[in-house]
């Protein structure tokens, strides 16, 4: 990349957890970032972070589900930032219950944001990153894709997100475009901290049952997936496509 260009990243879900530590991780790699949520003034911690550093970023509101609300955002980011060509599809929602008890809306709620979010979002970055001849999108999976008791939503969704990856991959890879999964075990983060409450356990005594089975004795943190998105939407990483890498401490499959 040259001296006088800046990539423009979308992080979104970014306002906290794994997408404001991926935010800042990529402001501090030179990018400039919009940080998208669907609160814009939620994001206003995460933008004043980078800000502080000497970074560039802009808070931006949108429901990923929405397709007219991804289109005005994207174009928004366009406008204040520059052509966005890094992609990281993060913004994600839990609706846990086990199958008997789990009602249509929490199927389709969580569908939406992560599925169908990841296709408008993706979509409508796209041709930027053509135009480009450059682009690197990241999608967010889960362990929880192996299957997870309570989560078959949830499950389906982060395995249907490995699949959507690589086929943006053998679509997109002639234009200079590569898309990529990141797979997160065990993270503390609010999402992990709403699963304890539902199994009802305390976070503490839920991470550190946790970390009995990890082999790096230790659950994660935000800025761990946050590394590895941050190889993926690199420069050097044009030749890495497809891939679904699981940061989760140790082996899972």
């Amino acid at each position: 990349m040259s001296t006088t260009e800046q990539r423009v990243a979308i992080v979104t879900g970014a306002a906290r957890g794994i997408g404001a530590a991926t935010a800042v991780r990529l402001a501090a790699e030179g990018r400039a970032v919009a940080v998208l949520d669907l609160d814009e003034a939620a994001c206003k911690d995460t933008v004043g972070k980078i800000t502080a550093a000497g970074g560039k970023a802009v808070a931006v509101g949108c429901d990923v589900s929405d397709a007219e609300q991804v289109a005005a955002a994207v174009e928004r980011v366009a406008s204040e930032l520059g052509a966005p060509t890094v992609l990281v599809n993060n913004a994600g929602v839990l609706r846990d219950n086990l199958l008997f008890k789990m009602s249509e809306t929490d199927w389709d709620t969580v569908m939406n944001v992560h599925l169908r979010g990841a296709f408008l979002m993706s979509r409508a970055c796209q041709k930027h990153m053509v135009d480009a001849k450059f682009g690197r999108i990241v999608n967010l999976s889960s362990s929880s894709a192996l299957g997870n008791r309570g989560q078959v939503n949830y499950s389906a969704a982060k395995a249907g997100l490995q699949g959507f990856t690589k086929t943006l991959a053998i679509e997109l890879g002639k234009f200079g475009v590569t898309a990529n999964a990141v797979a997160p075990g065990f993270i503390a983060t609010d999402m992990t901290a709403a699963t304890a409450e539902r199994v009802g356990m305390g976070f503490e005594d839920f991470q550190a049952a946790a970390a009995t089975q990890i082999p790096v004795q230790r659950v994660g943190t935000p800025e761990d997936i946050a590394n590895a998105i941050a190889f993926f939407t690199g420069e050097a990483a044009g030749f890495v496509s497809g891939q679904v890498l699981y940061v989760a401490g140790g082996p899972l499959c």
